[in-house]
């Protein structure tokens, strides 16, 4: 699932991302770490898996979302 990046905390690696229907959902340090990620910038597109459901719903997986380039004709 894609989502933007809201909110991000360097020192503590946690943040929200915005779905596209505009609702945030959190995401914590173990999040994060499982992307791989060094930085995430307010604004970005991401990638994201997420468990539960209503308000218990949670990012488990933020990585950047990357597109294909169109010069290698995928």
């Amino acid at each position: 699932m894609q989502a933007t990046a809201f909110t991000f905390d360097p020192a503590t690696r946690a943040g929200s991302v915005l779905l596209d229907d505009g609702t945030p959902v959190p995401f914590d340090a173990a999040a994060f770490d499982a992307g791989g990620l060094r930085l995430l910038r307010p604004g970005q597109r991401v990638r994201i898996r997420t468990e539960g459901t209503g308000e218990a719903r949670r990012v488990v997986f933020v990585t950047l979302q990357t597109f294909p380039d169109p010069a290698d004709g995928r």
